[in-house]
């Protein structure tokens, strides 16, 4: 049996370390959608699309989203991103939804960025923010599938809707989770009550007029006692010299 020398066990260590790190390496990064702060139900948010390039040999030319059209969006608002053309397609559901109590038989359901020059270069990545709302009430998560074509032509189509308990798929869909209307729209605004305010600064005036008063009191009979100690020490000294 041959000894492990000290070269041959950094050797079997440098093999181990490499077979771990190519076991650990991540499947390839995916669009994904991510809210700048909170999505809550029932109110507005900014998402942003989230595009990383994982070729080492095309850049990435477009970006196809489809927003939902069971929970439709009454208000998709795109910002403007440099180097990058946006078109929005709005298109007649097959059957009006309700939605905040209204009917909605026309909405956004697709949203198109095409880039101008050279899009999104191999190690890079991209944010495309867009303003949405009324988010729904009725549901937990938004999912917007999204196509991303390559200047080789390649089209990824990042279409399978994740399913809970289980793996993920390998072409997952961006999907975006609301939070309750509980978690950040009802605390309180911060402003106090007026007539409280005023009733506790007409307590305090007159707290601090009080202790004030009685503070201008206590000096006066201080120098009053202060004198009296005074002219009696003055009498008793005459009072002795006199003896």
């Amino acid at each position: 049996m041959k000894a492990f020398t000290p070269a041959r066990l950094l050797a079997v260590g440098a093999l181990t370390g490499t077979a771990v790190l190519a076991l650990s390496v991540p499947a390839f990064a995916h669009v994904t959608v991510e809210p700048e702060g909170t999505a809550t139900k029932g109110g507005y948010a900014v998402v942003d699309f989230k595009v990383p390039n994982e070729r080492d040999n095309a850049s990435t030319t477009k970006l196809e989203v489809a927003f939902p059209t069971d929970h439709p969006l009454a208000s998709v608002m795109p910002q403007p991103v440099d180097g990058w053309k946006i078109d929005i397609t709005t298109s007649k559901l097959a059957e009006p939804v309700q939605s905040h109590g209204q009917s909605v038989s026309e909405a956004v359901t697709k949203v198109t960025w095409t880039a101008d020059g050279d899009g999104i270069q191999p190690g890079f990545f991209q944010k495309f923010p867009v303003s949405i709302g009324r988010l729904p009430e009725n549901t937990d998560q938004l999912v917007f599938k999204a196509l991303q074509t390559y200047s080789d032509k390649e089209v990824v189509r990042w279409i399978e809707v994740p399913q809970q308990g289980q793996d993920e798929p390998d072409n997952p869909a961006p999907v975006l989770t609301l939070a309750p209307a509980g978690d950040d729209g009802d605390h309180a605004s911060g402003e106090a009550d007026p007539a409280a305010a005023a009733r506790t600064g007409t307590a305090s005036a007159a707290e601090g007029s009080s202790t004030d008063l009685t503070a201008r009191i206590l000096g006066i009979v201080g120098i009053v006692v202060g004198a009296a100690g005074v002219a009696y020490g003055v009498l008793a000294g005459r009072r002795r010299t006199t003896a």
